[in-house]
């Protein structure tokens, strides 16, 4: 049985420590950290901790000698680095929370001391872990449509989830997170470069904060929702995303950001108190709206990725086009166009379930079981999103931001040399 620490008692960290209750027999939570009280000590009490194995800092849990055989590291992504390297450095196995870390120093360091140390070491690159990946995947490397020649892939991430998450949430500013790219896409540039199967050459992107600034707020607007006369016709409206979620029952994510609590008065306290009740318009974001990347492939093959914040939030939904034929898939259904016989044929994926593991299309749950079955039998086959590969893939996502700044085309091959 896998004995697990989990390092950040968050959304992320919550779900994947849920593996453990779901199956007893396979994985144990022996440890926690995190800082705020009503996020660890629930999640304590939920896999029936001492106080002992459990702590305010990781460095607590660093610091003893090692009782456990993993450590999930699921802290804000500018406090990946320090913490994947203690307990490597100390031999336990690494499940991290991506982005690795937000520059790429700080990824480099984490990859060479998992390396070093001999450990097993898993990016949570779910997207995957998914079984509409695996079919998809199986279909283009089966040969299916020919040869690969260009992938296409939307990032719907949607109106609300934008204002949740990188307006007025933990991944607003650069400065305190991550550029929007690295922490929203670096799944999506992952899950071109492993289907494509090839390695990147070129990248090139445009984007830019286009919508959530200060003038467009409206005339008279307040700086926070529940007092404002324009609450009613605003799609971002705090009352409406959370307030009313509530109202309807739903207690999950995103509204336990707010409170690990989620009732109409503990919600309605933190709007009025916390950064999630200000207008959109009123916030100190920093980071992009919307974004475009282009990828040229060692064998000439492209693609483009396009994210957004201006849609319904969706499943991503990707075309792959290959000389004898094409992909046309939205997250569960995959259509193939067969160019020989003018046919569809639908290729059905099975759904993820509706436990809190079957975020991501089931990749949350695809994962953890992949996870744990590596630490369980000393099985590295089971883990698609290891050290070498998920390096490649943030040195794509941190190309493109390069790029989107300096306007300019970047090659590959001048962000890699620093990698071997």
């Amino acid at each position: 049985m896998a004995e697990l620490l989990i390092v950040g008692a968050g959304s992320r960290g919550t779900a994947y420590a849920s593996y453990a209750l779901q199956h007893p027999d396979r994985a144990q939570v022996v440890g926690i950290a995190e800082p705020r009280a009503p996020w660890r000590d629930p999640l304590a009490r939920a896999h029936g901790l001492t106080p002992d194995q459990v702590a305010a800092d990781w460095r607590a849990l660093a610091d003893r000698p090692r009782f456990a055989d993993a450590a999930v590291i699921a802290t804000q992504d500018t406090l990946h680095a320090e913490p994947a390297i203690a307990f490597a450095r100390q031999g336990y196995h690494l499940l991290l929370e991506k982005p690795m870390a937000p520059n790429p120093d700080d990824c480099r360091r984490i990859v060479d001391e998992a390396v070093r140390a001999g450990i097993l070491f898993a990016v949570c690159h779910v997207l995957r872990y998914t079984d509409y990946t695996r079919t998809l995947r199986n279909l283009v490397t089966d040969g299916l449509i020919g040869d690969v020649v260009n992938i296409q892939s939307l990032e719907p991430v949607g109106y609300w989830h934008q204002a949740h998450s990188f307006v007025r949430g933990n991944w607003r500013r650069e400065d305190e997170s991550s550029p929007m790219l690295l922490a929203k896409c670096c799944h999506d540039l992952d899950w071109i470069r492993f289907v494509m199967g090839t390695e990147c050459t070129s990248v090139q992107s445009f984007g830019s904060l286009f919508h959530f600034r200060p003038e467009h707020k409206p005339a008279g607007a307040t700086p926070r929702c529940l007092d404002c006369p324009h609450d009613p016709r605003c799609p971002y409206s705090a009352r409406k995303i959370y307030l009313d979620r509530v109202a309807n029952g739903q207690t999950g994510w995103p509204v336990d950001v707010l409170t690990p609590n989620p009732t109409v008065d503990t919600v309605t306290k933190a709007l009025r108190t916390g950064p999630y009740g200000r207008c959109v318009y009123d916030c100190d974001n920093d980071v992009v709206d919307h974004q475009v990347v282009n990828l040229q492939f060692a064998a000439g093959q492209t693609a483009s990725l396009t994210m957004t914040a201006f849609n319904q939030a969706a499943h991503r939904q990707t075309r792959v086009f290959g000389t004898h034929g094409e992909l046309v898939g939205n997250g569960s259904t995959i259509q193939h166009f067969d160019f020989l016989s003018d046919s569809w044929t639908p290729h059905e994926t099975q759904a993820p379930d509706a436990s809190i593991l079957g975020g991501h299309g089931g990749g949350d749950y695809g994962l953890m079981h992949a996870f744990i079955h590596a630490v369980n039998h000393d099985d590295p086959s089971t883990i698609l999103s290891g050290p070498r590969e998920t390096l490649e893939s943030h040195i794509i996502t941190f190309a493109a931001e390069q790029s989107r700044l300096q306007q300019r085309v970047v090659h590959m091959h001048d962000m890699l040399p620093a990698t071997s």
